[in-house]
């Protein structure tokens, strides 16, 4: 009985968050390696079909890179990479196409699986318009997203449905690999939402890299450029607080970044006071 008590206490916990975020919009992105941990993807999505199901307009971008990398390998071509971008050619942009929409199909499924609704939203619908990537040259059929076409995905909340956006966009005929987390940035930014949620493979931003402990649990904007600036903001970690910083000039409330191998991270992060990554305010 005393678990069972415990498990009221916490969804009593979580009433004045259901509360507030009731009719709002929460985005987050899940990918790179991280998408590769079966049992992390099923929390993921049982957290998002759980925030749908109390009213709350979730919305899930994925990434891929992983499963493109053994596509590519599979032909015979090799990955390359300018300052973490893919370099996409013609024959590149075919098998990104290819593989992120076998990842959207295939996490659509799961969320039906676990008893939820979610309908995947892939370069034939449009929803993401691009632009060439202002270093195209060398990057090939890489864009920047320009804008979403944010009434496709109302939409799909009328349905009690969870909108799953594959992160290629579309311009002129041309398909786009456009980086995720711009993606995911630029959708929460077009519905206005509440919150970003960017899930990866560390615990959020550390002052020291290798140490789980040295977290910082809050940091605003002009504290996260100066951690960029001192390196203690690197590498992968850059365009994830790029995207953060990009969601909030443009009217996102809050954005976190969190650690999708902890069970139920989005709901810890999301219904918790303490929370369990990094939020980025203002």
């Amino acid at each position: 009985m005393e678990e069972s008590i415990r498990k009221a206490d916490i969804l009593i916990e979580a009433i004045p968050y259901i509360q507030a975020f009731r009719g709002k919009v929460i985005v987050a992105k899940y990918g790179g390696s991280a998408i590769d941990n079966p049992a992390a993807m099923r929390r993921i999505l049982q957290d998002l079909i759980f925030l749908t199901e109390v009213g709350i307009r979730s919305v899930l971008v994925h990434g891929g890179g992983p499963e493109i990398n053994r596509k590519l390998s599979q032909t015979g071509k090799k990955s390359a990479f300018v300052d973490g971008l893919r370099v996409t050619d013609s024959a590149t942009i075919r098998v990104v196409d290819q593989a992120l929409g076998e990842i959207n199909r295939r996490l659509v499924k799961q969320v039906e699986a676990l008893g939820g609704h979610a309908e995947g939203m892939t370069p034939k619908q449009k929803v993401i318009a691009a632009t060439p990537h202002p270093r195209a040259e060398e990057l090939g059929f890489v864009g920047s997203p320009a804008w979403v076409h944010t009434g496709l995905i109302r939409r799909v909340f009328t349905r009690h449905a969870i909108p799953i956006i594959c992160p290629i966009g579309v311009g002129h005929g041309q398909l786009y690999n456009v980086n995720a987390d711009d993606v995911a940035s630029e959708v929460a930014s077009a519905l206005k939402a509440e919150k970003l949620v960017l899930l990866t493979n560390v615990r959020g931003i550390l002052q020291q890299p290798q140490d789980a402990e040295s977290l910082i649990s809050t940091v605003s904007v002009k504290d996260a450029k100066t951690l960029m600036d001192r390196r203690v903001i690197q590498e992968g970690m850059i365009p994830k607080v790029k995207a953060c910083i990009a969601a909030l000039r443009r009217g996102v409330k809050k954005t976190h970044i969190i650690d999708a191998a902890i069970p139920h991270a989005m709901l810890l992060e999301i219904f918790t006071k303490q929370g369990i990554g990094t939020e980025i305010v203002h």
